[in-house]
C-alpha cells in the first residue's frame, strides 16, 4: 500500500471519528435539553426560584440542609470541606423532592492552594499558555474538594491603577485581556465541562467595572455605547467564543443603569447578538444594592428588574426567593422568564456532569502543592517579572559579590507575597526570597538580613538604622519593597500610589551608603516609584508572585533565568497622569515632547501657552514606563518589517515578517509586539492598538524571522453610524518591543 493510500485512509478514519464525536455531542446535548424540559415541567414555582437562589455556606449544616430539602437553593458558595459538600449534596440528591444537585462555588482567582502570580502578573508574561496552565492547576486542586464553579476570569479593562481590583485583571489592553481571558477559561473548563477536574468559569464583571469613576470600587461609569463596544466588550465576546459557562454582572451603574438591571447588555448583546447559552449570576448582593443605587424602590422592585433584565441567579441577597412568586402572580415577571433562567442553570449542571457524578471522591491522593504544580507556579513567577532598570549591568549578580544585605518588609513576608484573593492559600507553603536566596547561595555568599521595616505601612523609622548599618557592610544591597496583599483587591482602592510607610525613606538611606542597590518591588498594581527607580541601580518589578515567588526571584537575580516580562499597564509618574494608557485617541494638539516643563518656566514669564499641546507642566506627557515595556539581560535587534502586501481588501490576511536577533550574551526570550493605527476614521481612532504578540526564545547571537498573520477584518471598529466595519484608508504598523518604540510602516485597505 503506497503512502498516499495510507494517509487517505488515516484522514478518512479521523474524519469518521470526528463526525462520530460531533454526532455524539449533538445527541448528548439533545438529551440534556429533553431532561431539562421534563424536569421543569415537574417543578413548582418555588422550586424554580430555589434554583435561582445562591446562598453562602456560613449557615450551619442543619439550616443549609433544611433549605436544600425544600428546594430553596441551587448553589452554595464558600464551602470547601469535601465532607460537608458530600453531606449537603446527599441531601439534595436523596432528600429533596426532585434530586437536583447543588453547584458549589468559590473564588479561585489565581490558585486554590498552589498560588500563582496575581492575574495582572500573569498578564505581564504575555504568555496565554502560562495562564491556561495556571487555571488548569487551580481547577485540579479546587475540584478535588468539590468546587465546580469559580468566579474567574476577571476581564475588566482598567486604565486606573488606583482601582484595587486592577490586581485581578489582565491590564489595560483589550486584545491582551481577550487572549488571556480565553486562555484562563480553557484552563478552568478543560476539554469538556464534564471532566472530573473541570470547573465552570465565570466571565466578570459585565461590564465597564474597570472604568469606575476616580478608581473607587463600586462607583459609577460613564461609557458611551461606542466606547463599550470598541474597548470594554470585546474580552467578554471572546469569552463567549471560548465557551465560558457563566457570566457575572458588575456592581457599577453605567449611564445611570446598574449592570444587574441592564437588559440591553444582558439580553440584547449577550444573549441575542453573541448567542450565549450559559447563565448569568449577580455579584454579591448586587440585586438588592440596586435599591441603594436609587434604581429600585424595594426588594420586589429590585428582583423584578434583575429577573427581567436577564440575571438568572441571585447571589446571597435573597430577593428572588422572597419576592418573585408574588411578582409572577402580579404579572410583573412572566413564568416563562423564570423557566428560561432555570433552564440555563440546569443546563450548566448537566454539562458539568453533576446529575451523574454529584459527589467528591474523598479517597483520591491529595493534589495540593504537587511538584509539577509548584514548578508551573515558579515558571509563572519567572515569566511575569519585569526588569525595569539595569544600569551598568548590575544584574545578574556577579560571582565577585561575596556579601549581600537583604532588607525591606517584603523580603520574608510569606503571606503578603501571595497577593489578593487567596482565601485558600497557606503561607506555610510560601517560599520567600530570603529563604530561596539563602538556599541558592549556600555558603558561597554571606547574607546579612535586616528588614528595616516590619511591614509595608510601617512608619517606625528607627528600625531603618540597623538596616543601613548592615547594608554598609555588604557588596550589594537587595531591597524588597512594595505593598501588602490587603492593599489591593476588592474595596482596596488608593488615592496615593507611592510606596507606603517609610519605604521610600528606607530606599533613600540605602542609596546613601554608596553600595550598589537592587530594588525588587512586589505589589498588586503599578506604583508611582519614579524617585526610587532613580535611586536604584536595578529594579525588578514583580506583581505579587505567589507561592513560588522566592525561588523565581532568586533565579532571576543570579541569572539562572533571564527576565522577559512586559508591563501589562502603563506606569504613571504621578497619580495626576491617571488615566494613562497607550491606546488613547489623539487630540487636535498632541504633545511633541519639546514642551516647556514647570522647572524651565522663567520668572515673570509672559502669558504664553508654553507649547499649546496636551501635556502636564509638572509631569510632561510620557509615563514612567509605557505599556509592553521590559528589559532583558541581553539585547535584541529588530529588522525592518516586511508586509505581504501594502494594499489589501477586507477579506485579505496581512502577513508581517521581521528579523529578530539576540545581540547579547544570554539566551533569552523577547515578547515581540505588533501594533496598528487606523490613521483616519469616521470617528477618531487610537494612536496605536495591540493586534498580535509572540514570545520568541533566542540563543545568544541567534537570529530568526518572526511572522504574524493579521486578518484585515480585525481592523474593524464601531464607526460613526454604530456599524462594525473596516473602513478603507491608510494604516500604520509597528513591530516593536513596547508600545512607544519602533518606526511605522504604512499599508492601505481598499474597498
Amino acid at each position: 500500500m503506497n503512502n498516499i493510500i495510507k494517509y487517505s485512509l488515516f484522514f478518512l478514519t479521523l474524519l469518521f471519528i470526528s463526525c462520530a464525536q460531533h454526532d455524539k455531542s449533538n445527541n448528548n446535548q439533545e438529551q440534556i435539553e429533553k431532561n431539562i424540559d421534563a424536569l421543569i415541567r415537574k417543578m413548582t414555582l418555588e422550586e424554580k426560584l430555589g434554583q435561582m437562589n445562591q446562598i453562602t455556606s456560613y449557615l450551619n449544616i442543619e439550616d443549609l440542609s433544611n433549605l436544600i430539602k425544600k428546594g430553596e437553593t441551587g448553589s452554595i458558595l464558600n464551602e470547601t470541606d469535601p465532607v460537608r459538600i458530600n453531606a449537603l449534596q446527599r441531601v439534595a440528591m436523596e432528600e429533596s423532592r426532585l434530586g437536583i444537585p447543588i453547584l458549589f462555588a468559590r473564588d479561585v482567582i489565581h490558585g486554590f492552594k498552589t498560588i500563582f502570580p496575581i492575574p495582572l502578573g500573569q498578564a505581564a508574561s504575555f504568555n496565554p499558555l502560562l495562564v491556561e496552565t495556571g487555571a488548569r492547576i487551580s481547577a485540579i486542586e479546587a475540584s478535588s474538594v468539590g468546587i465546580k464553579w469559580t468566579f474567574a476570569p476577571m476581564i475588566d479593562i482598567s486604565r486606573d491603577p488606583r482601582w484595587g481590583r486592577i490586581a485581578e485583571g489582565f491590564g489595560e489592553d483589550t486584545y491582551l485581556t481577550s487572549v488571556m481571558g480565553a486562555a484562563s477559561i480553557k484552563g478552568y473548563q478543560g476539554d469538556s465541562l464534564n471532566g472530573r477536574t473541570s470547573i465552570a468559569a465565570c466571565a466578570k464583571h459585565f461590564v465597564g467595572y474597570g472604568a469606575v469613576e476616580g478608581g473607587r470600587d463600586y462607583n459609577s461609569t460613564h461609557l458611551s455605547e461606542r466606547l463599550l463596544r470598541n474597548v470594554f466588550l470585546p474580552p467578554f465576546e471572546a469569552a463567549v467564543q471560548a465557551g465560558v459557562a457563566t457570566f457575572m454582572t458588575s456592581f457599577n451603574d453605567n449611564d445611570g443603569i446598574p449592570s444587574t438591571g441592564n437588559r440591553f447588555i444582558l439580553e440584547d448583546i449577550l444573549r441575542k447578538e453573541w448567542g450565549f447559552k450559559g447563565f448569568v449570576v449577580s455579584d454579591w448582593a448586587s440585586v438588592s444594592e440596586m435599591i441603594t443605587h436609587g434604581f429600585a424602590a424595594d426588594d420586589a422592585d429590585a428582583a423584578m428588574k434583575a429577573i427581567n433584565a436577564g440575571v438568572d441567579m441571585e447571589m446571597v441577597s435573597g430577593t428572588y426567593i422572597k419576592e418573585a412568586k408574588q411578582l409572577v402572580g402580579a404579572n410583573k415577571v412572566k413564568e416563562s422568564t423564570i423557566d428560561n433562567a432555570v433552564r440555563d442553570i440546569l443546563r450548566i449542571k448537566y454539562m458539568l456532569g453533576l446529575f451523574d457524578n454529584p459527589y467528591v471522591e474523598t479517597n483520591q491522593p491529595n493534589t495540593f502543592y504537587a511538584n509539577n504544580h509548584l514548578a508551573s507556579a515558579k515558571q509563572a513567577a519567572i515569566e511575569s517579572a519585569i526588569l525595569l532598570k539595569n544600569d551598568q549591568q548590575t544584574l545578574p549578580i556577579k560571582s565577585n559579590i561575596k556579601t549581600i544585605a537583604i532588607v525591606g518588609p517584603m523580603a520574608n513576608a510569606p503571606y503578603e507575597q501571595l497577593g489578593t484573593w487567596i482565601f485558600d492559600g497557606e503561607k506555610e507553603y510560601t517560599q520567600t526570597p530570603l529563604k530561596a536566596i539563602k538556599k541558592l547561595v549556600g555558603n558561597e555568599v554571606q547574607i546579612i538580613y535586616e528588614p528595616g521595616l516590619a511591614y509595608s505601612r510601617d512608619n517606625n523609622s528607627t528600625t531603618i538604622t540597623p538596616a543601613v548599618t548592615a547594608a554598609s557592610k555588604a557588596d550589594l544591597i537587595l531591597a524588597f519593597v512594595g505593598e501588602e496583599s490587603i492593599l489591593s483587591g476588592e474595596a482596596h482602592c488608593l488615592a496615593d500610589l507611592d510606596l507606603q510607610g517609610k519605604q521610600s525613606e528606607l530606599i533613600s538611606a540605602l542609596k546613601n551608603t554608596g553600595k550598589p542597590l537592587v530594588t525588587i518591588v512586589m505589589a498588586g498594581r503599578p506604583l508611582t516609584i519614579e524617585k526610587e527607580i532613580e535611586q536604584s541601580d536595578a529594579v525588578l518589578y514583580c506583581f505579587h508572585p505567589g507561592t513560588m515567588g522566592g525561588p523565581a526571584i532568586a533565579d532571576l537575580l543570579w541569572g539562572k533565568e533571564v527576565p522577559s516580562g512586559k508591563t501589562p499597564m502603563t506606569f504613571p509618574k504621578k497619580v495626576g497622569q491617571i488615566p494613562a494608557y497607550y491606546s488613547h485617541n489623539n487630540t487636535g494638539r498632541p504633545a511633541n515632547r519639546s514642551e516647556t516643563l514647570l522647572h524651565n518656566i522663567p520668572i515673570e514669564a509672559g502669558q504664553t501657552s508654553l507649547g499649546c499641546t496636551s501635556f502636564y507642566l509638572d509631569a510632561g506627557f510620557d509615563p514612567l514606563y509605557p505599556f509592553g515595556y521590559g528589559l532583558s539581560y541581553t539585547t535584541f535587534q529588530y529588522g525592518e518589517p516586511t508586509l505581504s502586501s501594502t494594499q489589501l481588501k477586507e477579506n485579505d490576511v496581512l502577513t508581517v515578517r521581521v528579523e529578530l536577533q539576540n545581540t547579547g550574551n544570554y539566551d533569552a526570550t523577547e515578547v515581540v509586539q505588533l501594533y496598528v493605527q487606523d490613521k483616519v476614521g469616521s470617528t477618531t481612532r487610537p494612536v496605536k492598538e495591540l493586534k498580535r504578540f509572540m514570545r520568541v526564545p533566542l540563543k545568544a547571537g541567534e537570529k530568526r524571522y518572526v511572522s504574524f498573520e493579521l486578518p484585515i477584518k480585525e481592523l474593524a471598529f464601531w464607526n460613526i453610524d454604530m456599524k462594525y466595519k473596516v473602513e478603507p484608508g491608510e494604516f500604520n504598523l509597528w513591530v516593536a518591543p513596547d508600545s512607544q518604540s519602533g518606526t511605522p510602516i504604512m499599508f492601505k485597505v481598499v474597498s
